[in-house]
């Protein structure tokens, strides 16, 4: 059994959610909503996945209580406590997230999202690889413009499915010829 945990900000938990309805099989109303053709990702046994947690944590609160970051970088602003950095700090504080979820759960594959001014923040871990990358989508937090944030969002949930997917297809080489692409190799 492969266990999934992630901590979302910017992409609310979708991710979590979408993964659980294709760990579970679902269909119709309470299946996959961002994925339709499995398949084409190769042949893994999706009756392996289990989805450990999927939690939302949008406020600087939520990461130093809940997943017990100790120091995390200071925002650059807060907006009623969310948290707001560039994309530098997004990327980097999308990696701490991951890290901290998967020290928590003691999952397999460790999800972290995060977004504020840019292109949102990705990562995923697993014990031999970090991956990270930004959305194609820039929106600004500070703007609140909820149709930029919605794009930014529902872009953010296809392309970390898109790369866990094929992560979990032993596609390696195709994750790494996307656009934007950092891969580490513990």
């Amino acid at each position: 059994m492969i266990k999934i945990a992630t901590a979302e900000c910017f992409t609310q938990g979708k991710i979590g959610r979408e993964l659980h309805a294709i760990a579970q099989g679902y269909t119709g109303d309470f299946g996959r909503e961002y994925v339709k053709d499995l398949e084409s990702y190769g042949d893994f046994d999706y009756n392996e996945l289990s989805v450990t947690c999927s939690l939302f944590i949008p406020t600087i609160e939520a990461v130093v209580k809940i997943l017990n970051v100790k120091n995390p970088p200071k925002p650059d602003k807060l907006i009623k406590g969310i948290k707001v950095y560039d994309e530098k700090g997004d990327l980097q504080v999308s990696k701490i997230m991951a890290h901290a979820i998967k020290d928590l759960t003691d999952c397999d594959i460790a999800i972290g999202t995060t977004a504020g001014i840019g292109h949102g923040g990705i990562c995923i871990i697993t014990d031999e690889y970090e991956i990270s990358t930004t959305t194609d989508v820039y929106a600004d937090l500070c703007e609140n413009n909820s149709e930029g944030l919605f794009q930014r969002s529902q872009n953010g949930i296809r392309k970390t499915l898109e790369i866990l997917l094929l992560l979990l297809n032993n596609r390696v080489d195709e994750i790494e010829s996307l656009e934007n692409i950092e891969l580490n190799i513990f």
